[in-house]
């Protein structure tokens, strides 16, 4: 799932990546922890096992969601406090250090598929309701899917769900595209699918906001974000856009039918606009013992990382190393020679641009975008340094007799200094080839929007969390560098715009095969060595991720997929 917005950027089943082991303190492994002292990487829970109701968790937050449409959201932020206002068929269910496990959520179970695996079948549970107590229905779960099929409204939809049904010329709800006949709903409580081919990981795309339910009768198109009518344990009471959201409690959810929320809270208060120095500096000092943040590695600065290993602040600290790795996107529709694009890469310093994240307390050194704990994984073949080196050497041999741009732009998100900070060393690097790099700020709630559009800058960072199913290497590869739908063109959600006539063909192709979840994902991942050689992307960090919370929150986790505390889980002490 995207893209961390400096949130993300975004989507699940595989093996667990670290042992975890209690402390004294009732936390969990981590690098204060028992394990801590052999596995850096280990995740660490603060004060899990807490199951007292009651109080207000303040989240605290640099910029402002960039949607709470479930049809318009590409975001991990969003998905995170999604699973608080509406439910999905299945559920991403988290557990620290760990690639999330699919589990039944508005379903009875993770779906039936028929013999030849070309149909799957659900069922709704009893007792479902809508905050104003009309009952949900299988209806509303397609209207729901339908509306992000409307690709020229919700520019930010996920379309992991949608390129596996057998709908590859339906248009949405909108504009006279006529019925979803992928989808159906013979009564209230089923909802069968129609694929293309058989999906092995199916039951983890309906666990995307594609399956929330919409009452087509409320759906206001892009209006709708401000009041998402909600499935789940908690509804809107107010949204000052860009200034603060509150959750309240939905009387009409029962906790009967949702055995994965513990909705622990009464309320849950966000400030939308809170200067991340400000939060790191609230949180650290403890403040607000009632605050988290979701802002993307904890909202910590660099000259953070010494403070947390003060054992005051390692106590509160949640931290887990993610399924999250940040990438340089090149605009290939702007730098079209892909050695140029190479020999950008090659004069990167990486490990430079490590420190700006932190230092490897934040983050592994990757030059891949995928890792082997997927399903499929493959080692890349890339000829990128492994420690992060700059090779300016190699650069300049591929830029000779080239028609080399004298200038660039590197787009960031406002609210994040690293980003910035990250486009400086870029500036140094690229002044030895040069080129001189243009820093284009981007307000943090519209990045990802101005990144689609044609104001696109010729570099800009980006992010992904594992898609729909983190846990295996399609769900990475076929957003991020694969074609349309239809093939035709670049995909919805690569950011990159690249599309080379062969490979992306191929990965067409390979979207209808049939073959084991191994099979289809070695596949994928070998088309993903075989596109870097054109490098349309340059990967950099594999995020592990700290983040501080107050003395009275309880049941803290970082979510692999979500990159922040998971607030499914967390309570608030009394």
């Amino acid at each position: 799932m995207r893209h961390r917005s400096p949130l993300l950027a975004a989507a699940t089943v595989a093996i667990a990546l670290v042992a975890t082991g209690c402390t004294a303190s009732g936390a969990t492994g981590g690098p204060s922890g028992p394990d801590g002292a052999n596995d850096p990487y280990a995740a660490h829970i603060v004060q899990s096992g807490f199951d007292e109701p009651g109080g207000n968790v303040n989240v605290l937050m640099s910029s402002d969601f960039m949607t709470l449409d479930p049809g318009n959201s590409n975001y991990v932020q969003t998905a995170n406090v999604g699973q608080l206002y509406y439910r999905t068929l299945t559920m991403a269910k988290e557990t620290a250090g760990e690639p999330p496990a699919i589990v039944a959520d508005l379903a009875t179970d993770t779906g039936t598929a028929s013999e030849d695996g070309l149909t799957w079948t659900y069922t709704l549970k009893d007792g479902l309701r809508y905050e104003d107590g009309t009952p949900i229905t299988s209806a509303d779960i397609k209207y729901g899917i339908a509306r992000t099929f409307a690709r020229d409204v919700f520019t930010q939809a996920p379309q992991e769900l949608n390129s596996a049904l057998d709908a590859d010329d339906y248009t949405g709800p909108y504009s006279g595209g006529g019925d979803l006949s992928a989808v159906e709903t013979p009564d209230d409580k089923t909802i069968v699918f129609h694929l293309k081919q058989p999906n092995p990981d199916f039951a983890a795309l309906v666990s995307r906001s594609n399956t929330a339910p919409v009452p087509q009768a409320a759906d206001t198109m892009l209006d709708y974000t401000n009041h998402p009518i909600s499935s789940g344990p908690y509804m809107i009471e107010t949204y000052d856009r860009g200034r603060e959201l509150k959750l309240v409690r939905n009387p009409e959810w029962d906790p009967a039918t949702d055995e994965n929320r513990t909705a622990l809270p009464d309320t849950f208060t966000f400030s939308l606009s809170t200067a991340q120095a400000t939060i790191s500096q609230q949180l650290m000092s403890d403040a607000d013992p009632t605050a988290v943040t979701l802002d993307q590695n904890g909202a910590l600065q660099a000259s953070d990382t010494s403070r947390l290993a003060d054992p005051a602040i390692a106590d509160r600290t949640a931290s887990g190393l993610l399924g999250c790795t940040d990438v340089l996107n090149f605009n290939t529709e702007t730098i079209t020679d892909p050695d140029v694009r190479h020999a950008l890469a090659l004069a990167m310093d990486r490990a430079a641009i490590q420190v700006q994240y932190g230092g490897a307390r934040f983050g592994k050194l990757t030059n891949s975008y995928l890792n082997d704990a997927q399903v499929g994984y493959v080692e890349e073949t890339t000829d990128l340094d492994p420690e992060g080196a700059p090779q300016l050497d190699e650069a300049k041999k591929l830029l000779e007799g080239k028609d080399v741009p004298s200038t660039l732009t590197y787009g960031y998100s406002n609210a994040v200094d690293r980003f910035k900070n990250l486009g400086t060393v870029l500036q140094q690097n690229f002044q030895e080839l040069g080129i001189d790099l243009q820093l284009v700020p981007i307000p943090a709630a519209n990045y990802y929007t101005v990144l689609a559009s044609d104001e696109m800058p010729d570099i800009a960072r980006g992010g992904w969390c594992g898609g729909a199913a983190s846990g295996s290497t399609r769900t990475t590869v076929d957003p991020n560098i694969g074609p349309s739908l239809d093939g035709t063109m670049y995909g919805f959600s690569n950011i990159s715009r690249f599309y080379d006539a062969d490979l992306s063909a191929r990965m067409y192709d390979l979207r209808n095969t049939n073959g084991t979840s191994e099979e289809l994902n070695t596949q994928w991942a070998e088309l993903y060595n075989e596109s870097m050689e054109a490098y349309p992307i340059v990967p950099l960090i594999r995020t592990f991720t700290n983040s501080v919370v107050g003395s009275k929150i309880r049941n803290a986790q970082v979510g692999y997929f979500f990159g922040s505390i998971d607030l499914s889980t967390v309570g608030v002490e009394q």
